[in-house]
Protein backbone atom coordinates (compact mmCIF):
# COMPACT_ATOMS: atom_id res chain seq x y z
CA UNK A 1 0.00 0.00 0.00
CA UNK A 2 1.14 3.19 -0.86
CA UNK A 3 0.93 6.49 0.91
CA UNK A 4 1.75 10.06 0.04
CA UNK A 5 3.42 11.47 2.92
CA UNK A 6 3.81 14.87 0.21
CA UNK A 7 -0.05 16.12 0.83
CA UNK A 8 0.56 16.08 4.96
CA UNK A 9 -2.47 14.06 5.65
CA UNK A 10 -4.16 10.39 3.72
CA UNK A 11 -7.48 12.02 3.17
CA UNK A 12 -6.57 15.46 1.40
CA UNK A 13 -5.43 15.77 -2.70
CA UNK A 14 -2.91 17.74 -4.34
CA UNK A 15 -4.56 20.91 -4.18
CA UNK A 16 -5.79 20.51 -0.95
CA UNK A 17 -9.35 19.52 -2.06
CA UNK A 18 -11.59 16.33 -0.92
CA UNK A 19 -12.27 14.02 -2.03
CA UNK A 20 -16.05 15.05 -2.83
CA UNK A 21 -15.08 18.44 -4.02
CA UNK A 22 -15.46 19.41 -7.51
CA UNK A 23 -12.32 19.31 -10.24
CA UNK A 24 -11.41 22.50 -10.49
CA UNK A 25 -8.64 22.18 -12.94
CA UNK A 26 -9.82 21.79 -16.84
CA UNK A 27 -9.38 19.40 -19.35
CA UNK A 28 -8.02 20.83 -22.82
CA UNK A 29 -7.31 17.31 -24.39
CA UNK A 30 -10.77 17.37 -25.97
CA UNK A 31 -11.05 20.73 -26.90
CA UNK A 32 -7.70 20.59 -28.61
CA UNK A 33 -8.58 17.49 -30.02
CA UNK A 34 -11.83 18.58 -31.90
CA UNK A 35 -10.05 22.31 -33.04
CA UNK A 36 -7.55 19.79 -35.07
CA UNK A 37 -10.32 18.25 -36.07
CA UNK A 38 -11.83 21.62 -37.62
CA UNK A 39 -8.27 22.50 -38.41
CA UNK A 40 -8.07 19.82 -40.94
CA UNK A 41 -11.74 20.15 -42.22
CA UNK A 42 -11.24 23.62 -42.90
CA UNK A 43 -7.69 23.22 -44.64
CA UNK A 44 -9.27 20.16 -47.19
CA UNK A 45 -11.98 22.18 -47.88
CA UNK A 46 -11.12 25.74 -48.15
CA UNK A 47 -9.28 25.06 -51.75
CA UNK A 48 -12.58 23.87 -53.33
CA UNK A 49 -13.61 26.97 -52.62
CA UNK A 50 -11.91 29.52 -54.19
CA UNK A 51 -12.85 27.60 -57.67
CA UNK A 52 -16.84 28.11 -57.65
CA UNK A 53 -17.45 27.00 -61.59
CA UNK A 54 -16.67 23.77 -62.59
CA UNK A 55 -14.12 23.86 -65.54
CA UNK A 56 -11.78 21.66 -67.08
CA UNK A 57 -8.70 23.84 -67.05
CA UNK A 58 -5.96 23.20 -69.57
CA UNK A 59 -2.44 21.42 -68.17
CA UNK A 60 0.83 23.72 -68.41
CA UNK A 61 4.08 23.80 -66.85
CA UNK A 62 3.96 27.20 -66.36
CA UNK A 63 4.43 28.02 -61.89
CA UNK A 64 2.19 29.49 -60.29
CA UNK A 65 2.63 33.56 -59.20
CA UNK A 66 2.29 34.71 -55.85
CA UNK A 67 -0.87 37.38 -55.18
CA UNK A 68 -1.05 40.13 -53.04
CA UNK A 69 -3.43 42.04 -54.19
CA UNK A 70 -7.23 41.75 -54.41
CA UNK A 71 -8.26 38.94 -57.26
CA UNK A 72 -11.46 39.18 -60.00
CA UNK A 73 -12.15 36.00 -61.41
CA UNK A 74 -13.75 35.12 -64.83
CA UNK A 75 -14.40 32.09 -66.06
CA UNK A 76 -16.15 30.52 -68.99
CA UNK A 77 -17.28 27.21 -69.08
CA UNK A 78 -17.78 24.64 -71.55
CA UNK A 79 -20.46 25.84 -72.93
CA UNK A 80 -19.18 29.03 -73.25
CA UNK A 81 -21.53 30.62 -70.18
CA UNK A 82 -19.43 33.83 -68.79
CA UNK A 83 -19.73 34.19 -64.95
CA UNK A 84 -18.01 36.73 -63.01
CA UNK A 85 -16.48 35.31 -59.30
CA UNK A 86 -19.54 32.83 -58.79
CA UNK A 87 -22.16 35.06 -60.67
CA UNK A 88 -23.53 34.13 -64.29
CA UNK A 89 -23.65 36.85 -66.22
CA UNK A 90 -25.88 37.42 -69.40
CA UNK A 91 -24.25 37.79 -72.65
CA UNK A 92 -22.92 41.25 -73.32
CA UNK A 93 -22.59 42.10 -69.62
CA UNK A 94 -19.17 41.78 -68.70
CA UNK A 95 -17.90 45.15 -69.76
CA UNK A 96 -21.21 46.82 -68.35
CA UNK A 97 -19.69 45.14 -65.07
CA UNK A 98 -16.14 45.30 -65.27
CA UNK A 99 -16.10 49.18 -66.11
CA UNK A 100 -17.27 50.20 -62.43
CA UNK A 101 -14.19 47.22 -60.62
CA UNK A 102 -11.38 48.74 -63.03
CA UNK A 103 -10.65 51.50 -60.81
CA UNK A 104 -11.74 49.59 -57.43
CA UNK A 105 -8.27 49.08 -56.06
CA UNK A 106 -6.29 50.20 -53.39
CA UNK A 107 -4.01 53.56 -54.86
CA UNK A 108 -6.46 53.41 -58.08
CA UNK A 109 -4.60 50.31 -59.39
CA UNK A 110 -7.00 47.91 -60.97
CA UNK A 111 -7.00 44.50 -59.28
CA UNK A 112 -5.42 41.44 -60.70
CA UNK A 113 -8.01 39.42 -63.24
CA UNK A 114 -7.49 35.54 -63.34
CA UNK A 115 -9.21 34.07 -66.53
CA UNK A 116 -10.62 30.26 -65.90
CA UNK A 117 -11.63 28.66 -69.54
CA UNK A 118 -12.36 25.30 -70.21
CA UNK A 119 -9.87 23.32 -72.38
CA UNK A 120 -12.73 22.88 -75.12
CA UNK A 121 -13.61 26.08 -75.87
CA UNK A 122 -13.27 28.01 -79.00
CA UNK A 123 -9.89 30.79 -79.04
CA UNK A 124 -12.13 32.84 -80.65
CA UNK A 125 -14.38 33.55 -77.19
CA UNK A 126 -11.64 33.65 -75.03
CA UNK A 127 -9.87 36.43 -77.13
CA UNK A 128 -13.21 38.36 -77.09
CA UNK A 129 -13.61 37.99 -73.58
CA UNK A 130 -10.26 39.11 -72.80
CA UNK A 131 -10.68 41.78 -75.43
CA UNK A 132 -13.32 42.81 -73.14
CA UNK A 133 -11.17 42.92 -70.29
CA UNK A 134 -8.64 44.79 -72.28
CA UNK A 135 -11.81 47.55 -73.01
CA UNK A 136 -12.54 47.56 -69.34
CA UNK A 137 -9.24 49.14 -68.59
CA UNK A 138 -7.82 45.75 -67.12
CA UNK A 139 -4.03 45.46 -68.90
CA UNK A 140 -2.63 42.62 -66.54
CA UNK A 141 -4.70 39.06 -67.34
CA UNK A 142 -3.41 35.67 -65.79
CA UNK A 143 -4.45 32.52 -67.46
CA UNK A 144 -5.48 29.76 -65.26
CA UNK A 145 -4.56 26.18 -65.67
CA UNK A 146 -3.75 22.84 -64.33
CA UNK A 147 -0.05 22.32 -63.74
CA UNK A 148 1.46 19.35 -65.01
CA UNK A 149 4.91 17.63 -65.90
CA UNK A 150 3.47 16.12 -69.05
CA UNK A 151 2.01 19.36 -70.85
CA UNK A 152 3.22 20.37 -73.62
Amino acid sequence: MAMNTASGGGRRGRRGRGRGAAMSEINVTPLVDVMLVLLIIFMVTAPMLTAGVPIDLPDSRAEALKTEQKTITVSMDGEGRIFLDDQELAPGELSDRLAGLATAGPGGKPPLVTLRADRRLDYGRVVGVMGALNAAGFKSISLVTNGSVTAP
